[in-house]
Formats: C-alpha cells, structure tokens, sequence
C-alpha cells in the first residue's frame, strides 16, 4: 500500500519536511525515490524508516523518524 510520509531534509539551517512516497508493510515504512540532486533526505530512497505523526499547520502527518530493525514488518 502507497502511502506519503515527511522526509527530513539535510543542511537546510533550519526544520525542513519533503511529502514523498513511501510503500507500506505494516508498521514499516519503505522510502520510494527518485530523490532529486539539490536535496539530502534523512533517509535515502530504499530505506526502511518508523514513523510517528506530527502536527504541522495543516494537520497531522506522518514522520519518518528511525530506521526500521530488520526484522520489522
């Protein structure tokens, strides 16, 4: 199942959050790219990533927050 998660973005001197495409399997979260040239995310495209939600000034939205363990689902 498609879902959209926020991304942390690297080196931007202040909180920045990207939407992009992630699969879902469960509680686990797979990053999908492509990832453009200009940005660095947390968690690059083929990652397996936890999520929580976070309020943002239209709503609440998923975060990706830590690397999955490998025996996640």
């Amino acid at each position: 199942m498609e879902a959209t998660i926020y991304m942390p973005l690297l080196d931007e001197g202040t909180d920045v959050w990207r939407p992009v495409r992630a699969s879902r399997d469960g509680e686990v979260f797979t990053v999908l790219g492509p990832m453009p040239e200009e940005e660095g995310w947390q968690f690059p495209p083929g990652s397996r990533v936890l999520c929580a939600r976070k309020d943002f000034a239209q709503g609440q939205e998923l975060i990706a927050i830590v690397l999955a363990p490998i025996d996640a689902t």
